[in-house]
């Protein structure tokens, strides 16, 4: 079992999530400073003994901490539906309690929580993210979280941005009979299930996915993720046999003033360059008239390359910028990604001692509503994946 540092704050304790808490704390807490810290709340909710086969919550393990009896922080635990390698975990602190250790209090109870169980959940690596740039700032905390991250056992394994695109930026293709064709798809339509479910999994080789058409419909299609269409781009007319080369997914119901919302994917078994022409054409027609939002993780080689020559050039801009850090104490392989700064749990987490003295999450904003984090973020949902 992870023991629990007895050098507590004073007059801090912890207690179980209880109804009513998500208002008491906004009124210590405040706003939120930027989207992902608006998803990540959603995170916290009453404990659950649900494990990976009780339905879409799971195991959950949330804790409030209490100041004086006011509460002033709080922190989850939580399976994931879709990468089972890890638990989610989110803490936030209020900023006049900050670097009192409450910070660390909460996550080595949630981690002995774990310990306890692991035969239950089956591992006890935690995941987590923050934003670290938003709308060209840096969000207030994200500094002093990378740095309790780093200090408790986590690496920075993915980032995760929200792009807009400008229109008419790219040249489309020139689509020609019996060659390359681009249709409308059903959300609910088989065969692009089946290629959502493999891309999906391709793209998280850094955490590995267990995403079934069942869930690939529940969690990236159904109407309860928000998606309003589709379209594929196939290598020839589908009544030739043309196959599906990339697919994009709009989250966007109705156009508001704001650009549509879309994910973007490709066949995995295309050669990288056909891959990276799949995709860029695609993202080429979906833009020729209106700038569109994609979220792309750096996992998506075929897509993130095109994105940071457009970030280069000034032909697009970063919404919203999404680090994703996790445990990994396994010496099977390496995080995708090492930190280049010391330090997601959330805003308030604080920098606490140095981390050469200190024992050994979730994080990103994908959506506004809670997603699954972890996706590219894919999940549309209260939960992440």
């Amino acid at each position: 079992m992870t023991p629990v540092d007895t050098d507590q704050p004073v007059n801090v304790t912890l207690r179980p999530w209880a109804e009513g808490d998500d208002l008491r704390l906004l009124q210590t807490w405040g706003d939120p400073s930027d989207p992902q810290q608006h998803q990540d709340r959603t995170l916290l909710r009453p404990s659950h003994d649900g494990g990976s086969a009780a339905g879409a919550d799971g195991w959950v393990r949330c804790l409030v901490a209490e100041d004086n009896g006011v509460p002033v922080a709080a922190g989850v635990v939580s399976t994931s539906r879709v990468h089972p390698k890890r638990l989610w975990f989110y803490a936030e602190t209020a900023a006049p309690v900050r670097h009192r250790g409450i910070g660390t209090m909460l996550l080595n109870a949630l981690r002995a929580e774990a310990d306890v169980a692991v035969e239950t959940i089956g591992t006890v690596e935690l995941k987590t993210r923050l934003a670290v740039g938003h709308e060209g700032k840096v969000p207030d905390g994200a500094e002093a979280t990378q740095r309790f991250l780093a200090g408790h056992g986590f690496r920075e394994v993915q980032r995760s941005r929200r792009i807009v695109v400008d229109s008419g930026v790219l040249a489309p293709p020139e689509l020609s009979e019996g060659g390359m064709t681009l249709e409308e798809a059903a959300t609910g339509s088989v065969e692009l299930t089946q290629a959502v479910s493999v891309f999906y999994q391709a793209v998280h080789d850094w955490d590995p996915a267990e995403m079934t058409v069942g869930r690939a419909q529940q969690l990236l299609l159904g109407p309860q993720t928000g998606a309003s269409g589709a379209v594929v781009l196939r290598n020839r007319p589908k009544a030739e046999g043309g196959t599906i080369t990339a697919f994009a997914i709009s989250y966007t119901p109705e156009r508001t003033e704001d650009p549509t919302d879309v994910l973007i994917g490709w066949d995995p078994e295309l050669a990288p360059a056909d891959a990276q022409f799949a995709a860029g054409a695609l993202l080429a027609m979906l833009t020729a008239q209106y700038p569109v939002q994609v979220e792309a993780d750096d996992a998506m080689t075929a897509l993130t390359p095109m994105l940071d020559q457009l970030l280069s050039t000034g032909h697009a801009r970063v919404l919203l910028d999404t680090r994703i850090w996790a445990t990994d104490r396994s010496e099977d392989r390496e995080p995708a990604r090492d930190a280049a700064v010391e330090g997601a749990a959330g805003p308030g987490a604080e920098p606490g001692p140095d981390p050469a003295d200190l024992p050994d999450p979730l994080a990103g904003s994908g959506a506004d509503s809670a997603a699954d984090p972890d996706e590219t973020e894919g999940e549309r949902e209260g939960a992440p994946l």
